[in-house]
Order: structure tokens, then C-alpha cells, then sequence
């Protein structure tokens, strides 16, 4: 199978993922996770008329981001203080903020770059000591710090649960999910409270993911095949 036929399999899937469950499919972003992927590939998944792409890595993402134009980018990998220069250049949302400190220095070379910044905030839905993000209970009080940056607007929540190779058991994750950012948007702490961005669901769970609210969904493998080792 080519990217697009990938690509092609998985707007369909998203189609009738969402109409099943009583859902605006346009309402739904597929964001191709190309890490570790070739830029090659990135342009064959743009002739198929996919222009969002997700990356872990700061300084891949900036030789894509420097080489291949007419897209953009997500972080959708953890991000050090000391890089929030080249994050707040690349990208037009970093889906991983779980700090404080993080959001300060992105705000910070913000300001001097004259421009706004989507961000998710990062959940631990599963309280995964394997995964990053902070713990449901203290996200609204990052929210209510990141509200006082004025260059970052939360847009919603990210979430990585633990993995399982039966996506049904991660319904639940993706369910608790969806009700925290309701209960987060009654008190007011999203840039836009009526729109909130839920990222969740990647190749194997994305299905799952919809039905239970996701916006945003992550798939790389199910696009691009399995990605080559790192040397």
C-alpha cells in the first residue's frame, strides 16, 4: 500500500468512525506523525493533500520545517525549557505542555517573535510512571497559569494512555479524558471554551478515540509503515 492508499483507508475510517457516532467528520484532525520519516515522504502524503504532520524531535522538525514548505507541524514529543526558542519558530502547536516553567520560556521568545502559540496541555490520564504529563488533578492549575501568558493559548488536552494492544480497554482513558476538559471549559480556563481540542487515539485506537470525542488523532505506522531505526 502507498501513503495515499494509507492515507486514503484512514480518512474513510475516520468518515465512518465519526458519522456512526453522530459526528461532524470535519470536525476531526489528522495529524500524520512523521517522525523519523523521510521528507520524501512527507511530499508523497502532500500529493495526497495531507498538510499536518506531527514530530517528537526538535532538530529533525527543523530540517523538515526548513525543507518542506506549505505544511504545518505539531510537537507532539516531549520538549526541554532550553528549546523553547526553536519550538516557539517551528511549530504551530506543541500538544506536550505539562509545565510551567515550559509555557513561561515559550511565552517569553514569543513575545519577541510577535506571535500567538497553540498549545495542548499534556494529561497522565493513566497516571502512566512511563508516560509524560501532569496529573489530572493539578491541570487546571497549570491552565489557570498558562491564562496569564499572553502569547500561549490553550486550546485543549493531549493524552498518551498506557499502552494495550486491545483498544477498547483504552476507552476509558479517552472518556476521562473528554470529562475533564468539560469540567475545565465550565470554569472558563480554555482559549475558546465552546471549541476544546482533544488529542487522542493513534493508529491502533484512533476508532475508539472518536467515538469518544477526539478532535485530534495521531496516526504514523497506519500512514507510513513502521519507522526505521534511529542510528
Amino acid at each position: 500500500m502507498t501513503i495515499a492508499q494509507n492515507l486514503q483507508t484512514i480518512r474513510k475510517a475516520i468518515t465512518e468512525t465519526a458519522v456512526g457516532c453522530g459526528r461532524d467528520p470535519s470536525t476531526i484532525k489528522l495529524v500524520a506523525v512523521s517522525k523519523r520519516h523521510s521528507i520524501a515522504s512527507i511530499q508523497e502524503a502532500m500529493d495526497a493533500k495531507q498538510y499536518l504532520f506531527g514530530e517528537n524531535y526538535i532538530q529533525e522538525a527543523q530540517e523538515k520545517w526548513q525543507s518542506v514548505k506549505g505544511v504545518y507541524f505539531h510537537c507532539i514529543g516531549h520538549v526541554q525549557s532550553n528549546k523553547a526558542k526553536t519550538a516557539a519558530e517551528l511549530f504551530s502547536m506543541i500538544e506536550t505542555v505539562d509545565r510551567y516553567k515550559l509555557a513561561k520560556a515559550l511565552n517569553k521568545h514569543l513575545e519577541k517573535l510577535g506571535r500567538s502559540l497553540d498549545i495542548l496541555v499534556q494529561v497522565n490520564i493513566g497516571r502512566d510512571p512511563d508516560k509524560s504529563g501532569i496529573d489530572p488533578l493539578k491541570t487546571g492549575e497549570i491552565l489557570r497559569q498558562i491564562r496569564e501568558l499572553p502569547h500561549i493559548l490553550p486550546q485543549g488536552l493531549m493524552t498518551i494512555p498506557p499502552y494495550t494492544t486491545n483498544s477498547e480497554e483504552t476507552r476509558t482513558y479517552f472518556r476521562d479524558l473528554h470529562q475533564l476538559s468539560c469540567d475545565l471549559a465550565q470554569q472558563g480556563l480554555f482559549a475558546d471554551n465552546e471549541n476544546v481540542e482533544l488529542s487522542m487515539g493513534m493508529s491502533h485506537d484512533f476508532k475508539v478515540a472518536i467515538e469518544e470525542g477526539a478532535t485530534i488523532i495521531r496516526v504514523g505506522t497506519a500512514i507510513f509503515g513502521q519507522r526505521p531505526d534511529r542510528n
